[in-house]
């Protein structure tokens, strides 16, 4: 397979390999509708698995970025081009997580309509930007479902009442999981809950269950940055002075930075947690619910 990377592609070339992937695909799949079923593309996990969700049986769904990806290093191939290419509709993240789609789309044309499923979500911002990661709070996830039902709706009128169905039954369950998440953050002692992540990646769940947030190994909401020894050393008296029982690294992130603080610190590493992606599938961290649940166990238990 041919791999184009978005960060470091010549202009030109990406505009000829996009156009002509693109090209290929819109001469070869005809109808987007055909045998009945909507045809649409998901940019991330999370939103690859909620629009699932909603779609049911009704749709084919196609996710680019799989389990274990992180997204802010993703990198589009040629059989990404053609999904695109052959999409009715294109849910995406927004909020500066999946950029390069815009430039898929503006280089190569394609008929597919573009639909942001985070609009209208309340924002968290980081030093000025927003935190992408809003998947990390149900009543956020809510939201992202019913803007994926509306849009789905539009396009697939015969399949409106199903779409919308689909999308209150998944709410159901996301308040279900909503509880169950208090319930168990409940189980930490006060003092305890208290927070130190890889990247700043959880502060919707952090802020939607009345944790701490201490600092992080890498203080942004993407994995690209980096920090500085000086960075690191005021993380690490921070870790002490508030005695912080656990350094949580995402299961896509390298924890050797981690591992270092916490020997340092007397902390321990638990490298397991969701940030940026789901779980593989059979996992039970596979779906957005699961992920929520399985993150807020872990948590629970390393903190007690």
């Amino acid at each position: 397979m041919v791999i184009l990377s978005l960060k470091r592609a010549t202009t030109l070339g990406f505009v000829v390999l996009t156009v002509a992937v693109l090209g290929a695909a819109a001469a070869c799949s005809g109808s987007s509708t055909s045998r009945g079923r909507l045809k649409v593309v998901a940019t991330t996990i999370q939103v690859g698995a909620l629009t699932r969700e909603v779609a049911g049986p009704d749709a084919d769904v196609k996710t680019l970025i799989g389990p274990g990806i992180d997204p802010h290093d993703f990198e589009a191939g040629a059989s990404d081009l053609r999904a695109i290419g052959d999409a009715t509709i294109v849910f995406r993240n927004g909020l500066g997580l999946d950029d390069w789609l815009d430039r898929i789309i503006s280089s190569g044309g394609g008929k597919a309509k573009t639909v942001t499923v985070t609009d209208g979500i309340q924002l968290r911002t980081i030093g000025g930007h927003p935190d992408p990661h809003v998947w990390q709070d149900p009543v956020n996830d809510k939201v992202m479902v019913q803007n994926i039902a509306t849009a789905l709706a539009k396009a697939d009128p015969a399949h409106a009442a199903d779409y919308n169905a689909n999308a209150r039954k998944y709410e159901a369950k996301l308040d279900s999981v909503d509880t169950q998440v208090r319930e168990i953050i409940d189980t930490i002692p006060p003092a305890n809950r208290k927070m130190v992540t890889d990247h700043d990646a959880f502060g919707y769940f952090i802020q939607r269950y009345g944790l701490t947030y201490i600092g992080a190994v890498i203080p942004s909401t993407s994995t690209q940055a980096e920090s500085s020894a000086k960075d690191i050393a005021a993380l690490e008296d921070l870790i002490r002075r508030e005695h912080v029982k656990a350094i949580f690294s995402e299961e896509t992130a390298n924890p050797k930075v981690s591992n270092q603080i916490a020997r340092d610190t007397g902390a321990k590493v638990v490298d397991t947690l969701y940030g940026d992606s789901l779980g593989k599938p059979g996992s039970g961290a596979d779906t957005v619910d699961g992920m929520i649940l399985d993150n807020a166990r872990t948590i629970a238990e390393a903190l007690k």
